[in-house]
């Protein structure tokens, strides 16, 4: 019998253990490494700047350079990889650049493909791992063909609430074996969200999104998600017996 609290414990097992490390000081945090990087790609990109000045006056088309659309790109999609999400606090950096950037609304249109891109890319990943790595054939069992029964888009978008809920929802879809456009309905659905995400961070301050990445919102979602999973496995468990 499949249990849906083995993947809630592994969750809060990594999750744990990241924050042990960090706070003995084994390994950085994510978002040292995240502020290191950006400072050292930004700090390199104002210097091609200086050297390349050009005679146009005002803000070209799209001031987004390329750059920060690669460093936005690495952000979000290791903060959407399963289980490395809960290291990088990948969304607040990328509120932290697009502040930074002060962008037009050319802008914000290229930094929402470009960040719908990661978290689509992400995604895939995580399907992909829960595939090949999770649903393959099980001991004592014959190997199941084609795919399982659709996805419920309801789940979906209730995983879609937090990027680490999703990274764990694609990866079960990949152990599943259900139909690989889920991947690509989150896309479609994360354009929305990202620009509004994108929009109101510029008009808002970016500690909102600093709430949202703290590891006390993480740890509760988790210990949610756990409970959740113990009443259905407690569920599961009754109607066995009563068969």
């Amino acid at each position: 019998m499949k249990y849906h609290s083995l993947l809630p414990l592994s969750a809060l097992a990594a999750f744990s253990v990241l924050t042990l490390l960090i706070h003995m000081d084994v390994i950085p945090s994510g978002e040292i490494l995240l502020s290191q990087l950006q400072g050292m790609l930004l700090g390199q990109e104002s210097l091609a700047n200086d050297l390349s000045e050009t005679s146009s006056a005002g803000r070209s088309l799209s001031d987004i350079s390329v750059s920060s659309a690669l460093l936005l790109l690495l952000i979000i999609l290791l903060e959407s990889i399963v289980y490395l999400g809960f290291y990088f606090p990948g969304q607040f950096f990328a509120v932290v650049l697009v502040v930074l950037a002060d962008p037009s609304w050319l802008d914000m249109l290229v930094l929402t493909v470009v960040m719908v891109a990661a978290a689509t890319l992400g995604s895939l990943i995580n399907y992909g791992l829960g595939y090949y790595c999770v649903g393959g054939k099980p001991v004592g069992r014959e190997p199941e063909t084609g795919m399982k029964d659709d996805f419920s888009l309801r789940n979906l978008l209730l995983a879609m609430l937090h990027t680490n809920a999703l990274a764990f929802y694609m990866f079960n879809q990949g152990a599943e074996r259900h139909p690989v456009r889920v991947v690509f309905l989150a896309g479609l659905i994360n354009l929305p969200y990202y620009l509004l995400l994108i929009a109101g961070t510029t008009l808002l301050s970016r500690q909102v999104m600093y709430v949202a990445e703290t590891p006390q919102v993480l740890l509760m979602f988790l210990l949610l998600w756990l409970v959740v999973a113990l009443w259905l496995d407690k569920r599961k468990i009754s109607h066995h017996g009563s068969v």
